[in-house]
């Protein structure tokens, strides 16, 4: 039987986005969930969201990608997705994105999410924050 989304997935949209989704996540990211899925029902979601969230939508003109990132934060707070949020906060930093932007994203959402969103959302960031910046008192290059 033959998939009809095979064409959807060798076309130039999911190159494009599989580069892209690399450029922002990282490879081993990248690689995790393409392996984890690899086989299972959920390697059809995977090429479906390369494509198409990726190949289409962060391919897009009009926005910076560390806008993109920031536009992610806020949502996935608003979703209580800690899970991508994780992934996307490291996305966040090599988009650049400083430490006390994506603080101040999730205290800005708070607001309108929530205080549970928020925290939940911020005790997910400070682990990838500390893990790949180091705790708070040992960065110098922002207040």
């Amino acid at each position: 039987m033959t998939n009809p989304n095979d064409d959807l997935f060798s076309s130039e949209r999911y190159d494009a986005g599989i580069s892209i989704r690399r450029e922002v996540m990282g490879d081993d990211f990248v690689d995790a969930a393409l392996e984890r899925n690899a086989g299972s029902d959920g390697e059809t979601l995977q090429k479906h969201i390369t494509a198409t969230v990726w190949g289409s939508v962060w391919s897009r003109e009009g926005l910076a990608k560390r806008d993109r990132s920031l536009l992610n934060i806020g949502m996935l707070v608003a979703l209580r997705a800690t899970e991508e949020l994780r992934g996307h906060i490291k996305g966040a930093l090599a988009n650049g994105l400083t430490r006390t932007e994506i603080t101040e994203a999730i205290v800005h959402a708070s607001g309108y999410c929530g205080a549970p969103a928020a925290l939940s959302a911020m005790k997910v960031a400070q682990e990838v924050l500390v893990a790949e910046l180091g705790p708070l008192e040992e960065e110098s290059d922002e207040a």
